[in-house]
């Protein structure tokens, strides 16, 4: 992992913390969903840094 995934971690983890923390408190529904959407992307975010999507192949005679 290089460092600059490494960083992106770390933010990112940061960032799950932030909104896992937030969740705890009193929110309007809006508050809720809107906080519970970001953690969802958060997640996702890290989830490709382990497994990033597949890079698409070239095929002969097409650019990418």
């Amino acid at each position: 992992m290089t460092d600059e995934e490494i960083a992106r971690l770390r933010a990112h983890d940061s960032n799950i913390s932030r909104y896992r923390r937030l969740l705890k408190t009193n929110l309007s529904d809006l508050e809720r969903r809107y906080l519970e959407q970001r953690l969802s992307e958060e997640r996702s975010a890290v989830k490709n840094l382990d497994h990033p999507p597949p890079t698409p192949r070239k095929e002969h005679g097409q650019s990418v």
